[in-house]
């Protein structure tokens, strides 16, 4: 299992893949459906109203945050790992596999950036879980089992470079995970961090349409580096430099 995971960690695609799935997930917490409705998701994880807010109970505030954010992470994270697994099973690893995905990719980014507009229909699990900490994880859950606008198209980027180059289900679980830790962190930060948090969250609120440019071109960018063939020669020669590493005994 130890070798597994570490031949999966030291692959030139992984270390490609890893920073994009990170800063994906930030942009997702960025992005016009989430970050203006985060002091709802306060409120409603922690059984907490306005008022009670204010007074930064940092501790109730923190573990439903903690609570949400690993109920959205498990959904993601076995989506994840299905991914991988099928693209190991499909065992298909080819220069046009690699540039019909980057098509995907750039048409998520296209997406994210509002067009294609049948993609821009919500697809939510309408189920209201009790407020408060217990109901926590069950609303992550519900919150990861739909499709937003905003959320999909960064997810599925994600869940494309686990299919390819090189892909199992431990890759697919790897960069999942990495992406809910930029899309779930900023919840926990905010937690501890309630008014400044809020005081932030007032500057990327003004600044959406520039932050929703700058992720859609983000993913345009990778899924244009992947339909080019520049994706695939950077990982032959990450590989060939991971090769020659030595590593103090």
């Amino acid at each position: 299992m130890g070798g597994i995971f570490s031949d999966t960690v030291l692959n030139g695609s992984l270390l490609l893949a890893l920073p994009v799935a990170l800063l994906a997930g930030v942009v997702s917490f960025l992005s016009p459906c989430v970050l203006p409705l985060v002091p709802g998701y306060l409120g409603y994880v922690t059984g907490l109203t306005g008022v009670d807010l204010a007074k930064q109970r940092r501790g109730r505030m923190v573990a439903g945050i903690g609570l949400f954010v690993l109920g959205f992470t498990a959904v993601f994270v076995a989506t994840g790992a299905v991914f991988g697994q099928l693209g190991s099973w499909l065992a298909i690893s080819s220069g046009w596999l690699t540039r019909v995905l980057g098509i995907v990719v750039v048409l998520m980014g296209i997406v994210f950036m509002g067009g294609l507009g049948i993609f821009q229909r919500e697809a939510r699990v309408h189920a209201r879980p009790p407020a408060g900490l217990w109901g926590a994880p069950l609303l992550g859950i519900t919150f990861g089992l739909g499709w937003v606008p905003c959320i999909g198209p960064t997810l599925a980027a994600v869940q494309v470079l686990a299919f390819s180059d090189g892909p199992s289900a431990y890759k697919g679980a790897l960069l999942t995970f990495v992406y809910c830790l930029g899309l779930g962190v900023p919840f926990l930060l905010i937690a501890l961090g309630l008014r400044r948090g809020l005081g932030a969250m007032a500057f990327f609120k003004k600044h959406r349409r520039a932050l929703q440019g700058a992720g859609g071109g983000l993913l345009i960018l990778v899924g244009v580096l992947m339909v080019s063939g520049v994706w695939t020669y950077w990982i032959s020669q990450l590989q060939i430099w991971i090769g020659t590493v030595e590593l103090p005994v």
